[in-house]
């Protein structure tokens, strides 16, 4: 299992001791708890502005009900080929939204261009009854490459989707990774650059199941986006009897630096792997790494010495060739070298 995704990984300490710490008494159902009740203020806290929090128990939740919040029929999404919320969530967020379109477009690296955006919509007049109009643009941040979008590039992107009226939906699965990397506050990496409605995501960061959907009010869209979550958020059965033990774990990631500390730890466990690997004869690096994940080809001679030393390397579906190892919160640096010289063919003790 090492190295091959960040949702296999333990939970965290300081998440497990929150959800303890709301493990006595009795508190009121669906979200109508003290803990619950805080979520605004300590995200608008965090993000510098005032929010509104609906959690959700997965990321695929937070994407679909964002989505389809932003996305009423007959409405479209543009998303990059190879977004999560296109290869990898079943449909959901057409299922959710009542049959919203997903228009993908390609992009180096796992990222959309504001040009090449702005050349898509000028193809799709919103008065064309033809075709489904595009209501919201959703970037992935950090990538399905392991990549991440400058600030630049997302105020470019929000600034096409201002100009059309479109909402700016950012999947933020590994938000926290992508910040570490770009060196930047919560709100600079957020609504700042023109992001209105954000899929958090916790679950790959070191909590146990849980996620978020942050809306901006600072957001034209805001108000709009925040009747609809209510009860999508229902009839999707994301709202929890005992919803205090989801809340308590996002507020952990939050309020005491957990969810920083744990993606920097990440991105650093990356860094070494990347960079151990590459320099290794024969292997190639596809994607910079930027954030907590490396994609890599691995030569015969490699794959077969880390075979030999008990590591086992996943090829991933859509390029046989192609390889990626994710690093977590809780990796360890003498894993990362173990692997390392397994991968050189150093013999090492288990």
């Amino acid at each position: 299992m090492l190295f091959r995704s960040d949702n296999v990984t333990a939970v965290c300490p300081q998440v497990i001791a929150a959800i303890l710490s709301v493990n006595e008494g009795d508190a009121a159902p669906y979200g109508a708890d003290e803990v619950t009740g805080r979520l605004d203020a300590a995200f608008g806290a965090y993000f510098g502005t005032e929010v509104f929090v609906h959690p959700v128990a997965t990321g695929i939740a937070a994407n679909a009900l964002a989505l389809a919040a932003a996305m009423p029929p007959p409405g479209a999404a543009i998303c990059h080929e190879n977004a999560h919320i296109n290869t990898s969530e079943s449909g959901a967020p057409e299922f959710f939204s009542g049959g919203g379109k997903l228009i993908v477009l390609a992009g180096e690296h796992g990222k959309l261009s504001a040009e090449a955006i702005a050349r898509r919509l000028a193809s799709l007049p919103p008065d064309r009854l033809q075709s489904a109009p595009p209501t919201v643009v959703s970037i992935t941040q950090g990538t399905e490459a392991g990549t991440v979008y400058r600030l630049d590039e997302i105020a470019a992107i929000a600034e096409v989707c201002r100009r059309r009226g479109l909402v700016l939906h950012m999947d933020g699965a590994r938000f926290e990774n992508a910040r570490a990397r770009l060196g930047v506050s919560p709100a600079e990496a957020s609504w700042r650059v023109g992001v209105d409605i954000l899929s958090y995501g916790a679950t790959k960061n070191g909590a146990m199941c849980a996620d978020a959907v942050v809306i901006f009010r600072a957001s034209p869209h805001a108000e709009a986006l925040n009747r609809f979550m209510g009860q999508r958020r229902l009839r999707a059965g994301q709202v929890f009897s005992k919803m205090r033990y989801l809340s308590a774990q996002l507020l952990a990631m939050v309020e005491g630096g957990t969810a920083a500390h744990n993606a920097a730890h990440a991105n650093a466990m990356a860094e070494r792997l990347s960079s151990g690997l590459a320099a290794i004869p024969g292997v190639r690096l596809v994607h910079p790494t930027e954030i907590n994940e490396v994609f890599v080809v691995l030569p015969d001679t490699v794959r077969a010495n880390l075979a030999a030393a008990g590591f086992a390397v996943r090829p991933r579906p859509e390029d046989p060739s192609l390889i990626r190892l994710v690093t977590a919160w809780n990796t360890r640096k003498e894993d990362v070298e173990r692997f390392l010289a397994a991968a050189a063919g150093i013999r090492v003790a288990a």
